[in-house]
């Protein structure tokens, strides 16, 4: 029994390994997230020695998903995941539903309103005005808090 678990042991070990290092993957246009924050990273697996890791974008043609391919590489190698490849899935589609808690915090944290209720990142007003349906990246708007007026990013919801 205890030969039939080992090999599946370690590769859970290997798997949790990878997703560790995903954990310290950023966001190029948003550095305070990661992309298991964003849950943009979908599935870690081993083919042999090869780990294999699904990424799914924001949206088509996210002009971050070169980068964060060639940082994902780059981390695992540095973790000795030397054959790493790195395969883009699109269906089912990303949805900021897969953001996870702590990457709504963060947002909230860096001064960009996450998804959901549009509110002030600075004070918390929900008193706010979209000033432009197109922020600093596609995935925002540009809005302004009418309590306290200062502008402010908002992570569309998706």
């Amino acid at each position: 029994m205890v030969t039939e678990t080992a090999p599946a042991q370690a590769q859970n070990e290997v798997s949790a390994k990878i997703w560790q290092v995903l954990e310290t993957v950023v966001d190029p246009e948003i550095p305070v997230l990661t992309i298991v924050d964003l849950g943009i990273a979908r599935d870690v697996r081993m083919d042999g020695d090869r780990a294999i890791v699904s990424i799914t974008p924001t949206y088509t043609g996210c002009p971050a998903m070169d980068t964060i391919k060639a940082d994902i590489l780059t981390a695992l190698c540095d973790h000795g995941f030397n054959s790493a490849v790195v395969e883009t899935v699109v269906s089912p589609a990303w949805t900021t539903d897969w953001m996870s808690a702590d990457g709504r915090r963060k947002l909230e944290d860096y001064g960009i309103s996450p998804p959901g209720e549009v509110r002030c990142p600075q004070c918390g007003s929900s008193e706010t005005e979209c000033l432009s349906e197109f922020g600093s990246t596609a995935c925002k708007a540009l809005y302004r808090c009418i309590t306290c007026r200062e502008p402010f990013d908002h992570f569309k919801c998706i």
